[in-house]
């Protein structure tokens, strides 16, 4: 089929029924805004997302990515789901919404993969195609925005208005040509309830986002130390953070995604000390085909004591204790800052905070953990 019109026609059918909400489609030109993209890595706000700097050049051209492409075809996906009452006793974690459920990278390459295939069947004739996720060097936002799917927001996310922002994208780069959409029309007007809402302030300014204060990036690329003046505002977040999209006014009737990325058993609000005590044959079966996989179990462990030291109470205490056994220094850092800040919370617990502080250091040899300590005790 050489018709442009009946090709988008065809993606579309087959991309509804391979189960993703929305679909658009983009010239594969290269980016006019990959310039706006190098600035913001000149700038520093990617932090150690060392990757997004190493290709910086390929991301300009979506044609690198597959020779031949003629069009772009941008899906999008819903994870959106309601978030659990808060509950009461034991503190929970808070995990982003979109790690809750099923890896969505195996979810996303599977679907685009039938897309492609049904597509081709329609089509009559082999296509090439390449499938991508967000981890191809592909301006992924940008490509939904051109292709009409929806419209870049204040908070740097995509909103597909009837959808929200609760989405994962995909893209099919394929050498078939398909009629493109026009860009979609920015609709965040006057508001800005998500760039005030961000807890540490990542928010340079609107559409701007100072990665290395990002919540999301603190608790999953970070590898390191959380900075000490950060650590108070990150709240029970232990996997990303979805505040700036709680508030916002198009998710706030933003329908059900539906099962298939519906969260797992035990991943929605989890008691942060179970966490804390998982051992590595737990974490691996904790993390298993899920989005999680993206930290290792000390940046978790990290993660969990910072949590507890902002909403844990003193009977997390002990628990917060029997971390300082863990073998990484990064996990025993954080542990020792969480009991401090417990016994600055909770003055009645300041003794007990100190004699297991000092018990502590009576016999640690790290410099960073020991650091921490006399911070703490301080």
């Amino acid at each position: 089929m050489s018709d442009p019109d009946g090709v988008a026609a065809i993606f579309a059918e087959e991309a509804q029924k391979a189960g993703f909400h929305r679909v658009g489609f983009a010239s594969v030109e290269p980016w006019e805004r990959h310039e706006v993209y190098r600035r913001w890595l000149a700038s520093g706000y990617a932090g150690e997302m060392e990757y997004m700097v190493a290709d910086e050049a390929v991301r300009r051209d979506p044609r690198s990515l597959l020779k031949g492409a003629r069009t772009l075809v941008t899906v999008a996906l819903s994870y959106a789901h309601p978030d659990p009452a808060p509950a009461t006793g034991t503190p929970r974690a808070f995990i982003a919404r979109y790690a809750r459920g099923a890896d969505y990278h195996m979810v996303m390459k599977t679907r685009l993969h039938r897309l492609a295939e049904a597509a081709a069947a329609r089509l009559g004739r082999p296509i090439a195609t390449r499938a991508c996720v967000d981890t191809a060097p592909l301006l992924e936002r940008e490509a939904a925005h051109r292709s009409g799917l929806g419209f870049l927001a204040k908070n740097t996310l995509i909103i597909a208005p009837g959808l929200g922002s609760y989405l994962l994208l995909g893209e099919l780069l394929t050498d078939a040509v398909a009629t493109h959409q026009a860009p979609a029309t920015p609709r965040c007007g006057q508001c800005r309830a998500c760039l005030d809402a961000c807890p540490t302030g990542a928010f340079v300014d609107a559409y701007t986002l100072d990665a290395r204060r990002c919540i999301s990036y603190l608790t999953i690329e970070a590898r390191g130390a959380i900075p000490r003046d950060l650590r108070p505002l990150v709240e029970d977040m232990v996997f990303g953070c979805d505040r700036c999209q709680e508030v916002c006014p198009f998710n706030a009737a933003a329908p059900d995604g539906g099962p298939l990325l519906a969260p797992l058993p035990g991943h929605e609000r989890p008691p942060l000390t179970e966490l804390l005590a998982m051992g590595a044959a737990r974490f691996r079966k904790f993390v298993r085909r899920t989005a999680l996989r993206r930290v290792h179990r000390a940046q978790l462990l990290r993660n969990v004591a910072v949590a507890l030291g902002n909403v844990g109470t003193p009977a997390e205490l002990d628990a917060l204790a029997a971390a300082f056994a863990e073998p990484s220094p990064l996990v025993r850092a954080h542990v020792a800052w969480a009991i401090g800040r417990l016994g600055e919370r909770h003055p009645a617990a300041s003794a007990r905070a100190i004699v297991l502080l000092t018990a502590r250091r009576s016999i640690e040899e790290d410099p960073s953990v020991l650091a921490e300590i006399d911070q703490a005790l301080a």
